[in-house]
């Protein structure tokens, strides 16, 4: 149990760290003035494959995407270490580490909300964690099929949702996303061939394919649905869909359990940590490093880039690049 958390947490930590320095390899790409004036001579402002590969050739970048890697690695070992209704939830936790990196790392302020907000997951999950009994190990081989199955669907349906929704988009599609995630949990939890490691049984086992499908499919219709709409509305939606979903099917499907006489705090526990993640998912900070991470992304199906404008002369945007106003004389020094 203990290793599950610790992974977990690590996880979180790994996905935070990942966001916060993609964010900063963006925020020096777009501070350049070659990219402002080529952002500003663009009737539709997205970045061309030029500032693309130099946000990506960006060393921050490329160390956020070995965090990436680290946190999906550690998603799919502390599925198989502790109940799903824990791992995912405190995966999901990444925002609580989003903010105090941004915090730190690029100078952001949180409000007491945030705080609180912080506060509560935290305590949410230590309740979690103590109210959470052993994961499940026993499972039927068509779940594996299902799952194979499940990953594509959704992501058919990101994409149906993407095309024919004229509003809240992000937030279905964040929701979506976050689903895909899910499953791509549940698939790890149902890998066969692992222990003791058999590498003809894994690759022959359809669950290892549907953890593929889901964790390239879920990141892809997350990130389009931050570029679609609303950035805190796709981060609150990826939270639920992330957490409510495995978490669920873990209980009835594969077994997991709360320890005797705990499960209405696991549950109270489980919920006040969904919404904590949901409130933090609006926080100045979280949006900050969200957007800043596609300032320089490609973007999906010709929809513009998201814009927050509540902030619009916040020190997050200045800091970030994110916002230049047209009479700024460009910095050669930059």
């Amino acid at each position: 149990m203990t290793m599950g958390i610790v992974v977990a947490v690590i996880g979180a930590f790994a996905f935070a760290a990942a966001a916060v320095l993609q964010a900063l390899g963006a925020g020096k790409v777009a501070q350049r003035a070659a990219v402002r004036e080529e952002r500003r001579r663009s009737a539709k402002a997205h970045p061309s494959l030029r500032s693309t590969v130099a946000t990506m050739l960006t060393v921050p970048f490329m160390i956020g995407f070995i965090f990436d890697i680290v946190g999906f690695v550690a998603t799919i070992v502390s599925a198989r270490l502790i109940p799903l209704f824990l791992s995912q939830t405190i995966i999901s936790a990444r925002l609580v580490a989003t903010a105090l990196l941004a915090m730190v790392v690029l100078h952001l302020s949180l409000t007491m909300r945030d705080w609180i907000a912080g506060a509560v997951v935290v305590v949410s999950l230590a309740l979690l964690a103590v109210a959470a009994g052993r994961e499940g190990v026993t499972y039927h081989s068509w779940m594996s099929w299902v799952v194979l199955a499940a990953g594509p669907l959704l992501f058919l349906l990101g994409i149906a949702a993407m095309r024919l929704l004229h509003r809240h988009i992000a937030t279905a599609t964040g929701l979506i996303a976050g689903a895909v995630f899910g499953v791509m949990a549940v698939a790890s939890r149902l890998l066969v061939g692992v222990d003791p490691f058999d590498l003809t049984v894994l690759l022959t086992d359809p669950a290892l394919y549907g953890l593929v499908i889901s964790g390239i499919g879920g990141f892809y219709l997350f990130t389009v649905a931050l570029q679609t709409g609303s950035v805190n509305g796709a981060a609150a939606a990826l939270v639920v869909g992330q957490t409510v979903l495995p978490g669920v099917v873990g209980i009835l499907l594969l077994g997991d359990t709360t320890r005797a006489g705990w499960g209405p705090v696991a549950v109270v526990a489980f919920t006040a940590a969904v919404v904590g993640g949901v409130v933090l998912a609006s926080s100045r900070a979280v949006v900050a490093v969200e957007q800043a991470d596609l300032t320089n992304g490609p973007r999906g199906y010709g929809h513009p880039l998201p814009t927050d404008d509540r902030f619009p002369h916040s020190h997050a945007h200045g800091h970030l690049g994110l916002a230049a106003e047209p009479t700024q004389a460009a910095d050669p020094g930059r």
